[in-house]
This record gives C-alpha cells, sequence and structure tokens, in this order.
C-alpha cells in the first residue's frame, strides 16, 4: 500500500509556545512545559495513516472533537505540529516511544500497552528531531 492508506507506525514533532496546563479526558490535568514533544502511533488500523492527516486538521483547528490523547495538545494554538515521521508496514508504536530521549508524559498516548507513555518532553528540539529519524530509519517517510 502507498500513500495514506499504508500502515504502520508514525512519531509527531510537536513544539510548544508556552508552558499550559491541559485537562486530558480521563488522564485529568497534565502540565506541559514549553518546548518539544515526541508522541508515537499506531496506524495499523484500516485508514493507515490518514490518522495523520487528521492529526494535522486538529492542529490547523479544523476538529474540535478530542479522539485520542494527542487531540487535547495538538488543538492549543500554542503548539505547532512541526513534523511527521511514519515507518511504513511497521508495527514497532512501543519500541519507537520507549527508544526516544526526554521526560515521559505517565499514561499519556499507552492507555492499550504496557509502557509509561508515548509522549516525551525535551526543552531542546535538535536532539529529539534527531532520535526521531533514527527510531524510524527503517522504512521511513517523512511528511
Amino acid at each position: 500500500m502507498t500513500g495514506d492508506r499504508a500502515k504502520g507506525t508514525y512519531t509527531l514533532l510537536i513544539g510548544l509556545d508556552e508552558d499550559t496546563e491541559i485537562e486530558v479526558g480521563a488522564l485529568g490535568v497534565r502540565e506541559f512545559p514549553a518546548g518539544w514533544y515526541a508522541y508515537t502511533g499506531s496506524a495499523l488500523g484500516s485508514g493507515g495513516f490518514a490518522r495523520v492527516d487528521r492529526h494535522r486538521r486538529v492542529a490547523r483547528g479544523d476538529y474540535d472533537t478530542c479522539f485520542w490523547h494527542i487531540d487535547y495538545l495538538l488543538r492549543r494554538s500554542a503548539t505547532t505540529l512541526e513534523s511527521a515521521v511514519r515507518s511504513a508496514g511497521v508495527d514497532a508504536e512501543c519500541e519507537v516511544a520507549r527508544s526516544l530521549p526526554g521526560r515521559s508524559i505517565p499514561g499519556f498516548g499507552a492507555s492499550d500497552c504496557d509502557c509509561d507513555a508515548h509522549l516525551t518532553y525535551t526543552a531542546g528540539r535538535a536532539e529529539l528531531a534527531s532520535a526521531i529519524e533514527r527510531a524510524h530509519s527503517k522504512g521511513r517517510d517523512v511528511g
């Protein structure tokens, strides 16, 4: 499969311009310091990587409904979805999430696995962006 119907694992690189407190559904209120975040998700369902396009639309303000934890962060005006790195045909969501540097946001994006979180935070962009690239070095599609 090619394009958005392809399936696999993806990681979003997200910038947050200001410290903010967000109520994240059942996770409750969480503090998010300004800086850079990496969110790793699975696009193995029938829609495949169309999920990444939906994340982009949420970040643009096209959707108000939050289905996933990441929606609560992406819909903030201080948030920028800088890039999405995709590994087509790869089921490595947990492996990629665990390999990324930074402080994890407990429970975020990991309600259906044993991971601590699928969202990590660092103050600086460069190290996180490089780590995302390395984690997706096989089957990568940057978009």
